[in-house]
């Protein structure tokens, strides 16, 4: 009677055991308030005004006739394969031109444009010769381009404002990103 106590106790520990082994530990879902308070974007909202506060409001949105100029968004590539990039790439790109075009500035939507080198599952990337044509097809006073690196514990990330027509860089803003879990989802290549 006593061993089958023994038995049925080691049975119930292995059960046990290897009902919590499989499962894994549990992840905390975000929550709506959370995901409003979304740092990431707020960090790349936040890189983006650096970034422009950099140049005068005339400079930065108008032409010499004083139209509208737009600006143009290019992928942000991997520093170490300036041809690729990542989600992570692509989404502080997203955030760039939403912050730019929330605060006033025409934004020339890439995607919807023929004739871009677009390498597929990494993003819109402007060669030198495209950023000219780009540029004075769409009246675009200045390109932000930008790389990121991976660091042990950081993700650096650099932003350009580029004159098309020079290729000289009008202002410059680097940031860090935490090398979190939710970032370093963000840089697989996918």
């Amino acid at each position: 009677m006593r061993a089958l106590k023994v038995f049925s106790i080691a049975v119930l520990l292995a059960v046990t055991t290897a009902c919590q082994t499989t499962e894994g530990p549990r992840q905390v879902e975000p929550t709506w308030e959370e995901a409003r308070r979304d740092q990431l974007r707020e960090a790349n909202y936040a890189a983006a005004a650096a970034l422009m506060a950099q140049v005068s409001r005339p400079a930065a949105a108008s032409n010499r006739d004083g139209a509208a100029s737009a600006l143009i968004v290019a992928t942000l590539a991997n520093v170490n394969a300036l041809e690729q990039s990542s989600t992570l790439g692509r989404l502080v790109t997203e955030h760039i031109a939403s912050w730019l075009t929330q605060s006033g500035r025409p934004v020339v939507e890439l995607k919807v444009r023929n004739g871009i080198y677009m390498k597929r599952n990494e993003g819109e990337f402007l060669l030198t010769r495209e950023i000219r044509e780009v540029a004075a097809a769409h009246n675009a006073q200045g390109v932000v381009v930008g790389t990121y690196a991976e660091g042990a514990n950081l993700l650096h990330v650099t932003l350009k404002l580029v004159d098309p027509s020079s290729s000289l860089v009008l202002a410059a803003h680097d940031y860090t990103l935490p090398l979190n879990r939710q970032v370093k989802s963000l840089l697989r290549t996918r």
